[in-house]
């Protein structure tokens, strides 16, 4: 078989259903904590943003949890093994992942943190209680807030811009299978 033949052997092997659903429940979560996140200007506990406030807290604390159980299942269930990708693709989508993982677990922790510190309650899709995860009024818990809103949210743009960006380049131009292994349905 010749170097481009190589290039864009097709491989069947797709994601299993619950990591499938793992990914695109995650990605779901994430846009809908992107929208509420942004319809709050001044996070207060104050309407009209109480709400806001508490499904921003509920989708984030949910988000952790599907993560961590994301990453339970990665650990006990092997992915399929991945179509043929030149070594330096290959290191930037294990990094670009593992600081997805990384980014998807710190910045709901920070947000958490950050809730502790201001008094709100925080409840996983809001029905499970959490406990504070640092006391009443923390320094810590603020300057967590502010990374978790000035320094993450930009890292996770960029890394999810990285993501998709690299899922169309394999369906557009390289024509290979790397996006179809995650599809619903594949």
């Amino acid at each position: 078989m010749n170097a481009i033949a190589d290039d864009r052997m097709v491989s069947t092997a797709t994601y299993d259903p619950v990591a499938r659903g793992l990914h695109w429940l995650t990605a779901l979560l994430v846009l809908a904590e992107y929208i509420v996140g942004n319809a709050m200007p001044h996070v207060r506990l104050a309407p009209p943003f109480a709400f806001l406030v508490q499904v921003h807290l509920a989708l984030g604390s949910g988000l952790l949890l599907v993560v961590l159980f994301r990453i339970l299942w990665r650990l006990t269930h092997r992915p399929p093994p991945p179509p043929p990708l030149p070594a330096l693709q290959r290191r930037l989508a294990g990094a670009t992942h593992f600081l997805l993982y990384l980014t998807l677990i710190l910045m709901p922790l920070a947000g958490w943190a950050s809730a502790s510190a201001h008094g709100y309650p925080v409840r996983a899709f809001g029905i499970l209680s959490l406990p504070a995860l640092v006391p009443y009024r923390a320094r810590l818990g603020f300057i967590l807030g502010m990374i978790h809103a000035d320094v993450l949210y930009w890292i996770f743009l960029a890394l999810i811009a990285m993501h998709v960006g690299a899922a169309l380049y394999h369906r557009f131009v390289k024509r290979d299978s790397v996006l179809s292994r995650m599809l619903p349905g594949a």
